[in-house]
């Protein structure tokens, strides 16, 4: 059997096969996660010999760094098969390929070691990656929003016609959901520690052994490692694991953007059925495989697709957390094995699509104004209303006039018409007949959308802007979709 027909006889995670290779994916792959372990062995090696441990020697050190990237995977393999302990074989592995150092790697260690810091080390370049993608969807979003601040659209309440507003003042609202996630994935990140150097159970017996029960050292020890792998601190206090809390946190906020993505993805695709704005549709696109006309919202529906896997996968960590035993216990595992990685890698292949369906926006100005121009006249009854009376017209009888002319003219609306012909009926009424000059200034569309231009660059400006500006040199990544 070739390679080639192995693989299609094997289940493929969509995240990769389907939806492209990526930083993230390479960001969850075992040579990351592997070659972190090492990278961790080395510098708790390194810290120990500085703080005076002289059974660690600079070339046992230097032979662990030479083969830190070569991993020996098929030993490491061969070696789990018989211990059922990945971390004992990967011990084992690095030992055959740094025979000096074999006697000192994992010192002191426990298995979380490597781990529960690969795993912390991982998710960190996880959030810096959505970091990143948000940084963009920001700059994307704010774009289109500047770009259509004075576009006069319908807008929408319990999706009925409701009065008017902006497309670029709608396309804030997407905005601020993603800002809110941004603030929060910035908390997470600065916020986030490192598991440290900790022992079996998390109280450094092992280290107190080796360092002759000097606690200053041991302390120094675990401030050092943590800095060496680039945290500012470790957690104070952990069992033999970080706290579970931590991941089902972290996956919180990946929920979170999810939600805003369901949100932004499911309003396109309202806004796509009323041919108002549309997600791109490329060349050679395909819409149905029998209705050749169509323009389906595939990108928009594929984002709410990814967004509901985000936001149920985000359960996974909060079950685990809730159901540890003491010190840990090994039924998270398995489940972090599944439920971390598809939620970086969802979330990432979300956020790549957003970027893709928001710098391909296409705006149909039409359309958008025959909208507006049909339900426009019931919304200025009320400002006909008044300006009548103003000018000495009985109130009561106005609204009894106005009334009468909405409900024809509704009625043939709803029977076949294609134009709202209120304002004509209004304007054919003695009743009105003071004001009839004034009807189609009174029914200016810029009349009834209040400060919906002038809100949008207040928020760019105080909101959007000083974002971009800080992170102005991760801008301009590509959005290219694999299918």
């Amino acid at each position: 059997m070739t390679n080639q027909e192995s693989k299609h006889d094997q289940y493929q995670s969509p995240l990769v096969e389907r939806y492209g290779k990526s930083d993230m994916s390479y960001n969850f792959s075992n040579k990351k996660k592997f070659s972190t372990w090492r990278r961790l062995w080395i510098a708790l090696a390194q810290c120990e010999k500085e703080l005076g441990l002289d059974v660690i020697t600079d070339e046992q050190i230097e032979e662990m760094k030479k083969f830190q990237d070569n991993i020996n995977f098929d030993v490491a393999q061969e070696q789990e098969a018989k211990t059922r302990h990945d971390v004992m074989a990967h011990v084992f592995a690095f030992g055959l390929q740094c025979p000096k150092a074999k006697p000192i790697i994992h010192l002191g260690a426990t298995s979380a070691f490597v781990q529960d810091n690969a795993e912390l080390l991982i998710m960190k370049d996880g959030m810096e990656i959505i970091h990143k993608k948000l940084v963009n969807v920001i700059a994307a979003l704010k774009s289109f929003a500047e770009k259509n601040k004075n576009v006069i659209t319908l807008g929408f309440t319990h999706f009925q016609a409701a009065q008017l507003t902006t497309v670029g003042k709608r396309a804030c609202l997407w905005l601020q959901e993603f800002i809110f996630d941004f603030e929060d994935l910035e908390y997470r990140l600065d916020g986030l520690k490192f598991r440290g150097v900790k022992g079996t159970t998390g109280t450094q017996a092992s280290f107190m052994a080796l360092f002759a029960g000097d606690e200053e050292k041991i302390k120094q020890l675990d401030k050092n490692v943590a800095k060496k792998m680039g945290f500012k601190d470790s957690y104070p206090v952990t069992g033999q694991t970080y706290s579970r809390k931590i991941d089902s946190q972290i996956l919180n906020v990946l929920a979170a953007i999810a939600q805003s993505a369901h949100k932004f993805a499911s309003d396109i695709r309202l806004l796509h059925h009323l041919k108002e704005i549309e997600e791109p549709f490329e060349e050679g696109q395909v819409g149905s495989s029998a209705m050749a006309y169509k323009r389906n919202p595939m990108r928009a529906e594929r984002v709410c697709a990814m967004s509901r896997h985000v936001i149920c996968n985000s359960l996974n960590p909060a079950f685990t957390a809730s159901s540890q035993w003491l010190e840990r216990t090994l039924d998270d595992s398995a489940n972090k094995r599944l439920s971390t990685p598809e939620a970086f890698l969802t979330t990432d292949v979300m956020l790549n699509t957003i970027l893709n369906v928001v710098k391909g926006l296409v705006v149909n100005h039409e359309v958008i104004k025959q909208h507006v121009n049909l339900e426009l006249p019931f919304m200025t009854t009320e400002n006909i209303l008044m300006e009548a009376v103003k000018l000495g017209g009985d109130r009561q009888h106005l609204h009894e006039r106005i009334k009468l002319h909405s409900m024809e003219a509704g009625h043939l609306l709803k029977n076949g018409g294609e134009k709202n012909d209120l304002l004509d009926r209004i304007g054919n009424d003695e009743a009105f007949m003071q004001i009839k000059t004034s009807l189609k200034s009174i029914a200016e569309p810029s009349n009834f959308i209040g400060r919906a231009p002038h809100q949008v660059n207040d928020f760019i400006n105080d909101v959007v802007d000083p974002i971009l500006e800080k992170y102005k040199d991760e801008i301009g990544i590509k959005s290219e979709l694999a299918v």
